[in-house]
């Protein structure tokens, strides 16, 4: 299997700015927050002195990301600029993006793409047909790869042995009355998906929701990316969404295949 771009923690000391990665680390925070914070709760959440905490906010402020009203600090929309950054030059979402109009469409159903961050499933592309009001799944949105349609797709990537030990390294905790937390019977289940060549999960992510999901592979076979339809259970059963959504979400992997880097 071709080796992935190795990550932060693979750095050598010498080639890791900790300045920087405690800024963003500090960007992350407030939103997982969601709320305007003193300078007290920002240290608390990164755990930081005081002290460090102040001068990078203060550096963020000076470089517009950050505004306070010397109580409280926010966010600022600048921020923005490098979520836009990332989806401007993000190749898969850019490429698919035509690809998901056109299986959205056939489908009457939002279509989502999601890559694999940690132990999240974040969402970086949709397409909606102009009669659907959806909410809820937005770009930077992150679930659970372990009990989701597109983090199981994402995990069959790996080996076996590879999969077994990263799924017994995760804390797997329940979303909802049906979510699968066995390890053993997880690292199974995502085994047959990846011989099916989908994945479909009933209810174990969001209660009442149902998804399914099938690998965006690059032109070498290697999963990169998974794309998904969900509906509430009132509206479709596993059966409706394996005849109508798994031929056009196989078709458009299958087309897109040849031109992913």
């Amino acid at each position: 299997m071709p080796k992935l771009k190795r990550d932060e923690s693979e750095l050598p000391d010498t080639e890791h700015i900790e300045s920087l990665a405690r800024g963003l680390r500090l960007i992350e925070v407030f939103g997982a927050e969601r709320r305007p914070m003193t300078l007290s709760d920002v240290a608390k959440a990164c755990g930081l002195p005081r002290a460090t905490a102040r001068r990078i906010l203060l550096t963020l402020q000076k470089s517009g990301f950050v505004t306070s009203d010397e109580r409280l600090f926010e966010l600022t929309p600048r921020v923005l600029r490098l979520a836009s950054a990332y989806l401007a030059s993000n190749q898969i979402s850019t490429l698919l993006q035509p690809a998901m109009d056109l299986v959205s469409d056939k489908a009457k159903e939002v279509c989502s793409l999601a890559i694999w961050d940690g132990d999240d499933a974040v969402f970086v592309a949709r397409s909606s047909p102009a009669r659907v009001f959806s909410a809820g799944i937005d770009l930077g949105y992150r679930l659970p790869l372990f009990c989701t349609s597109v983090g199981r797709v994402l995990l069959g990537r790996l080996g076996n042995d590879d999969l077994a030990a990263t799924i017994d390294r995760m804390t797997l905790t329940k979303q909802t009355d049906t979510t699968l937390i066995d390890k053993p019977t997880l690292v199974a289940t995502i085994i047959a998906d990846r011989t099916k060549g989908y994945s479909l999960v009933d209810c174990e992510a969001e209660p009442a929701f149902r998804s399914i999901a099938v690998p965006v592979r690059r032109y070498d076979g290697m999963i990169v990316a998974a794309a998904n339809i969900g509906a509430h259970v009132d509206r479709i059963t596993t059966g409706e969404m394996i005849d109508r959504f798994l031929p056009p979400l196989k078709r458009m992997a299958e087309d897109v295949r040849p031109l992913v880097m």
